[in-house]
């Protein structure tokens, strides 16, 4: 009976993924520990391993096929003296014992407050009763919203009045104010657009933003999103509705730093230690001093973790990933730069195992590569906080009651306020400062 493939499962909580494309094709022979297939799971795009030795006799799943369940059987290898004519009964054997997909939950939608009570409004009046002006008709790749006769509708006084002059019913009209209210802007979109509205709100109905407009007819191609970009909108989506951030700045010094970075680089001209490394390091040795911000939220209580665990955001082809430096705290800056390049190049060639990319207990995200002065970052959950470094530039500065010149990188904090107060926040910005002016205090 000829051998299944399994669909593995490449971390303890995944259930299903995406077979993103197959590396070896029907009939050819494949050795325990030959690349197969590319898997896409949540986290990232993986190589799946052969187990077994034979010939690759019949692909059941195809490339590019979205929600495969783990042990759901993906092909069928032929063992040594089996024959092609064996593949039929053993395929119709393997659809009989995939898994049924689980039932998805039914979430019911969250209660809503009782609304104040409300003056009543006359209800508008049908227009053969009170003529209306005609309003333009909306393009036909971008209908506008209806309203049912006699809804409510929120607009301010000078939205109302423009409308009345443009002629443009309100009732065709997404508001984009707070609770969805009517405001100047909305009502002028819609007269742009020939007098109905582009298309439905978006997050948070921003016209000003251009959000939740359809896409201009024949300009630009829509890109299918893959498995990672949809867990990045997701997850960050819900970072930033779930999560209360709040944000503190510092200004360092880092002259000092560099000059200390040159040194180790002279002495070992094969570490090439970066800037980065040094924020790593001192980042692990602040979250020992204070804890608190090593931390995770949870229902129950505070999870507070024992040693730094370091997220790295690394950029790779279509996402983000987070390779972890474990224990940094005990880990020197040669280490640490070593760690880093090493998780970096596996990560933008899909080498990474799980456990290298899952759990981390706090982020860094640096963009002052990019000449980035400085930036926010949001919290990857259920870590606590993430720190965004931009760019060391010169800048002048104050020492001595006299204006000198120094370089000078902004680091910014990004914390979960549910687990770190504000005074938590700046003393951990506070030590993380010390640390970077002093950097002798980083290499002994």
């Amino acid at each position: 009976m000829p051998t299944k493939v399994l669909m593995p499962a490449l971390s303890p909580t995944m259930t299903e993924g995406k077979l993103a494309k197959w590396l070896k094709h029907e009939g050819d022979k494949v050795k325990s520990g030959d690349v197969i297939a590319e898997i896409e799971t949540d986290k990232a795009t993986m190589e799946v391993e052969a187990v077994d030795e034979g010939t690759l006799g019949r692909i059941l799943v195809k490339d590019g096929t979205e929600g495969v369940a783990v042990n759901t059987p993906i092909a069928l290898l032929l063992n040594e003296g089996e024959k092609a004519g064996d593949l039929d009964a053993a395929a119709a054997e393997a659809k009989k014992a995939a898994p049924a997909p689980a039932p998805k939950a039914e979430v019911a939608p969250p209660a809503q407050p009782p609304k104040p009570p409300q003056p009543e409004r006359p209800v508008p009046q049908p227009a053969a009763a009170q003529p209306q002006p005609v309003p333009r008709p909306a393009p036909a790749s971008s209908p506008a919203p209806q309203r049912a006769s006699g809804e409510r509708i929120f607009a301010s006084p000078l939205a109302r009045r423009i409308a009345r002059e443009q002629g443009i019913d309100l009732y065709r009209v997404s508001g984009s104010g707070p609770h969805g209210r009517i405001v100047r802007a909305d009502v002028e979109s819609v007269a742009a657009h020939g007098g109905a509205r582009a298309g439905a709100a978006g997050v948070g109905g921003g016209v000003t933003a251009g959000l939740g407009q359809s896409f201009p007819a024949a300009q630009g191609e829509v890109v299918p999103h893959s498995t990672m970009r949809k867990v990045i909108a997701r997850r960050l989506t819900e970072s930033k509705q779930t999560v209360p951030h709040f944000y503190v700045d510092v200004d360092c010094e880092i002259d000092e730093l560099l000059k200390v970075r040159a040194e180790i680089n002279e002495m070992l001209p094969d570490a090439k230690v970066s800037v980065n490394d040094f924020v790593v390091r001192a980042a692990a040795l602040a979250l020992l001093k204070v804890p608190e911000v090593n931390s995770s939220w949870g229902e129950d209580g505070m999870k507070r973790y024992k040693s730094a665990d370091i997220s790295i955001a690394v950029a790779i082809e279509g996402g983000l990933i987070t390779p972890i430096v474990r224990a940094a705290e005990k880990k020197g800056v040669a280490a640490i730069s070593a760690e880093v390049k090493d998780l970096a190049a596996r990560a933008k060639s899909n080498k990474l195992k799980p456990e290298e990319f899952q759990g981390g207990t706090f982020s860094i995200s640096n963009m002052g590569m990019f000449g980035v002065r400085a930036f926010s970052a949001i919290i990857n959950p259920p870590q606590a906080a993430i720190l965004a470094v931009a760019t060391g530039e010169k800048r002048p500065v104050v020492k001595n009651d006299q204006l000198a010149v120094a370089t000078v990188m902004t680091l910014t904090l990004s914390a979960d306020h549910r687990v770190v107060d504000g005074a938590v926040g700046a003393q951990f910005m506070k030590v993380l400062k010390e640390l970077i002016e002093h950097p002798l205090r980083l290499v002994i």
